[in-house]
């Protein structure tokens, strides 16, 4: 049930048109915004004043120890959560809840089981494009979504006949089929071993070079943070966790994880980042 409810929310009926003012640096905007989650008990303050803009085609990484808040902010982010303090906008627009214009890849593929990789993919692309598209526009939107992938080969198996990259691939399809403003991805290479996630780790370097997206990046692997990122953003521990240092990464794109791996400025963000987590204590 957990799995439909993600894809419902992805596949939301298309928000109000985007109005663009041309200010690029604040494509997405975070202004003093906290939740709290509230129990018969007592009030848990998740999130406290947390500020961010990130600009147009730029991709951030949020990092930070178990329990800070990272997912919370993406799902405020998606319009999953609503803020009890403050306000988030993006193209310049309130976020009042999920739409199009933001994508979301979970950890978890939550992927339907009965429908091929084909299907999963056309389900976005017809709830987004279905009004103003036929049939045929469709289909192709959905195999050039698979085909940026790698997938087009594996479009008629269904989710239980493939690998758990191939899973996660799937779903980036299908975020991408919807051409969204902003793609947000909360630790979606976490659970792949470390060649799976290496490959898809260059896949998103890739798709984010090819298409000038706007990456929002939720991680706990520190050299992830660094090779994908053109900022890291390090929270602090909660309750009331907020953003305790922005880093930006200074390093030339088209990146190469083999040629960066002794990189001097690489080399810096790494320990800045490593340090940043160390002080700030908790488990990661």
């Amino acid at each position: 049930m957990i799995a439909l409810r993600k894809n419902l929310a992805l596949v939301r009926s298309e928000s109000p048109p985007i109005v663009d003012d041309g200010n690029a640096a604040k494509f997405v905007q975070i202004r003093k915004v906290g939740i709290s989650f509230r129990s018969p008990d007592a009030t848990f303050e998740a999130l406290k004043d947390v500020n961010l803009d990130i600009a147009r085609g730029e991709c951030v990484a949020i990092i930070g120890h178990s329990g800070c808040g990272k997912s919370t902010l993406l799902n405020l982010l998606a319009g999953l959560l609503m803020p009890t303090a403050g306000g988030l906008t993006c193209g310049y627009r309130e976020i009042a809840g999920p739409g199009p214009d933001r994508a979301v890849v979970f950890q978890n593929h939550s992927l339907l089981p009965w429908l091929s990789c084909f299907e999963n993919v056309h389900l976005a692309v017809e709830k987004v494009f279905g009004r103003q598209e036929g049939r045929d526009a469709l289909r192709r939107r959905t195999l050039a979504a698979l085909e940026m992938v790698g997938l087009a080969v594996a479009a008629l198996k269904r989710p239980h006949e493939l690998s758990g990259g191939m899973k996660q691939r799937v779903g980036i399809a299908r975020a991408l089929a919807m051409q969204p403003r902003v793609l947000l991805m909360d630790e979606p290479f976490g659970a792949l071993d470390a060649l799976t996630r290496a490959s898809l780790q260059d896949t998103l370097i890739r798709l984010h070079a090819q298409l000038g997206m706007t990456v929002v990046l939720i991680t706990h692997d520190v050299d992830e943070a660094v090779l994908l990122a053109d900022r890291v953003v390090m929270m602090t521990q909660g309750p009331g966790a907020t953003i305790g240092q922005i880093l930006a990464v200074p390093l030339p794109r088209p990146r190469d994880r083999l040629k960066l791996a002794e990189n001097s400025d690489y080399v810096h963000c790494r320990a800045e980042v490593l340090r940043f987590l160390h002080h700030h204590g908790g488990t990661a």
